[in-house]
């Protein structure tokens, strides 16, 4: 019994000293994206190769997910708002439930999977082989090079991913109304644009632009202070997944709190 006790404070001692260095690990990261990552002079070039990298390339993804997820969303409403009389609000409903909550979120988490990780292992696999040892003594600044452009890609082009997913999103929700009923086009995104609203906008945009930092500082984070070789790299991609994941999940939380305190909601 007292071993088993022992065996649990010993783990949940590990697991607070984890969090509270990973937490000191990403605020230092990211104190010094705002010191010394802003500051000219600026990498535009790579910044927009990591723009394309990182937006462009996940675009199929993006667009798959969305479609994919408007449609379930009509699919598995549209029964219960019939059973009430309320079909005809369906579009109103499907449009406010993406764009408010359901594109950020689900286009957010996505990424943290495949851009996240993406850049945790890269820059993993360059500490580990001594590229960024290299370019320290070639005069490049890493951190600039590497970090800041891939952290200033992640903020401007979740916010892209987001609106591109709400509208796919939307037509994929047209889709799962046309599976059983015959909707017309005019009349569904007529209601779409009469029930959103700046209100609804506003903060589900403005939220992206933290999840994209929160992704961005994460994976470099996490891929810049890797070790122990190969399966330091695999650690490291995989704890920037789960971090940013968990991360974004708090963020949505707390703007939506903030959100509804200000009358946005």
């Amino acid at each position: 019994m007292a071993q088993d006790l022992t065996k649990r404070q010993n783990l949940f001692s590990k697991g607070a000293d984890a969090f509270f260095e990973n937490t000191a690990e990403i605020a230092r990261f990211s104190a010094n994206f705002f010191r010394f990552g802003i500051k000219p002079p600026y990498e535009f070039k790579e910044v927009l190769n990591q723009c394309y990298e990182i937006g462009i390339r996940s675009f199929m993804l993006v667009s798959t997910t969305a479609f994919v997820l408007g449609i379930v969303l009509v699919m598995q409403s549209r029964p219960t708002m019939v059973e009430f009389g309320a079909g005809s609000f369906l579009p109103a409903m499907s449009s406010i439930s993406i764009v408010r909550e359901i594109g950020p979120l689900i286009t957010a988490l996505i990424c943290a999977g495949k851009i996240g990780s993406g850049i945790s292992a890269e820059l993993g696999s360059m500490k580990v082989t001594e590229q960024i040892d290299a370019m320290e003594v070639s005069g490049t600044n890493p951190f600039k090079y590497l970090v800041a452009t891939r952290v200033i890609a992640t903020t401007l082009m979740i916010p892209v991913l987001t609106a591109y997913a709400d509208l796919i999103s939307l037509f994929g929700a047209f889709a799962g109304a046309n599976i059983k009923d015959q909707v017309n086009i005019g009349f569904f995104f007529n209601r779409v644009f009469e029930a959103v609203t700046f209100n609804d906008i506003i903060p589900s945009f403005s939220k992206t632009f933290f999840f994209g930092f929160a992704i961005g500082i994460i994976g470099c984070t996490k891929g810049y202070n890797s070790t122990n070789g190969t399966v330091g790299v695999g650690k490291a991609a995989n704890s920037s997944v789960v971090i940013a994941m968990l991360t974004v999940i708090i963020i949505d939380m707390v703007v939506t709190q903030i959100s509804s305190m200000l009358g946005f909601l």
